[in-house]
């Protein structure tokens, strides 16, 4: 695979967004996130669609550890229509719901975030559009406006990884400002997590120089499989999910994303032996099971790969191939990283068989087919909602 892929050259302007976004979206956070809101927050939901919702599940965990908030990531159809009714009554600016949808025109999540302000929450949209229907029905508008690709790219169609990448770091920073305006963190810890999320750069810039092969070897090799399994567990889930759904839109093979213990509940009985399977693990507080989890696999014959942290031991000893992270990164962090291969394995796919992104339908956003389920933009929304 001599020739870069659209998608591949997308995916090597990562390391360089990061840098220029950090900072511009920490002055957002603190512009959106003041003393008044962040003091009186008794609880978080993070909401969104797609690779929206895979971003706030990847840093569920951030905002846990760095607010002391109790959070929750949902899917933005389950939180609007099954949870909003029900927020405890627990007084203002008490229950915060950060809506995210970097073009801000997804119906799910607009109606969403409207339930959710009827139910008294306070509304934060988190968009690159301000000027969208989702930042138009939000109290707070935090804006992730990115800067533009190069001449050269700009017009490309491939499954997204910058609008996810800047959907991540939103989440972080917004996640620090919080805990460090509560006292829940101090100024010191809260610049030096700062620090350490500009300095992915460098790790992802790493990660993809080393990653391109393997990932070209591997896919190049596995001709004879339609079916992927991302393994992971916490934050990493949410890179699962990111990384499956990047498979799907990519080659348009079946690709679908497991949490690490319900592996061994359902995937462990699958009947093909040799399906890839991916385990994501950045030596957390999953690692142990996660171990088992790859050498069960190892059993059962599957085809093993891990993505993980350089010198790992436990879990690598029962792989096929390592993807090594060549630094160690903060689990709370680890979803912007450990998403990089997932997007690298899916770029290779595509190329090594020939695919067309989406599978040349523009990923399904027409309204005149498939009985209105591809409308995301124009679906029927509701405002109102009694238990």
């Amino acid at each position: 695979m001599q020739d870069r892929s659209n998608m591949q050259q997308q995916i090597d302007t990562l390391p360089q967004l990061l840098r220029d976004i950090v900072k511009n979206f920490d002055q957002s956070a603190r512009n959106t996130f003041d003393f008044e809101l962040c003091t009186s927050i008794k609880r978080i939901n993070l909401v969104g669609c797609g690779d929206s919702h895979h971003a706030s599940v990847g840093a569920e965990l951030a905002f846990n550890q760095f607010t002391g908030v109790p959070t929750q990531a949902f899917s933005s159809l389950t939180y609007g229509r099954y949870n909003t009714m029900y927020l405890p009554k627990t007084g203002p600016n008490t229950n915060l719901t950060i809506a995210v949808s970097v073009s801000g025109v997804v119906v799910r999540t607009i109606e969403a975030l409207t339930l959710a302000r009827k139910a008294g929450a306070v509304g934060v949209a988190l968009t690159g559009n301000p000027k969208a229907k989702l930042a138009q029905s939000a109290d707070k508008v935090f804006t992730t406006t990115v800067p533009p690709l190069p001449d050269e790219m700009r017009g490309m169609i491939v499954p997204g990884v910058r609008s996810y990448l800047a959907s991540q770091v939103a989440l972080m920073t917004a996640a620090i400002r919080i805990g460090e305006v509560r006292g829940h963190i101090t100024t010191a810890e809260a610049d030096q997590l700062r620090a350490e999320l500009l300095a992915l750069g460098d790790v992802m810039e790493a990660l993809i120089r080393t990653c391109e092969p393997i990932a070209e070897q591997i896919m190049t090799a596995w001709n004879d499989v339609h079916e992927f399994v991302f393994v992971g567990a916490g934050p990493l889930y949410g890179a699962a999910m990111f990384s499956a759904a990047k498979i799907l839109e990519a080659s348009g093979d079946t690709s679908y994303a497991q949490e690490t213990e319900e592996w061994a509940h359902l995937q462990y009985f699958a009947a093909p032996p040799r399906i890839p399977t991916i385990l994501l693990d950045a030596d957390g507080n999953a690692a142990d099971r996660m171990a088992e989890i790859a050498r069960a696999a190892q059993s059962i014959e599957r085809r093993v790969i891990g993505v993980l942290p350089q010198g790992e031991g436990r879990i690598s000893a029962w792989v096929d191939t390592v993807i090594h992270v060549p630094s160690q990164v903060r689990e709370a962090f680890a979803s912007i990283i450990y998403s990089i291969p997932g997007t690298m394995l899916a770029a290779a796919r595509a190329q090594a068989i020939g695919a067309e992104y989406f599978q040349g339908f523009g990923g399904g956003r027409t309204v005149d087919w498939a009985q209105g389920a591809s409308r995301i933009y124009d679906s029927n929304m509701i405002e109102d909602l009694r238990p």
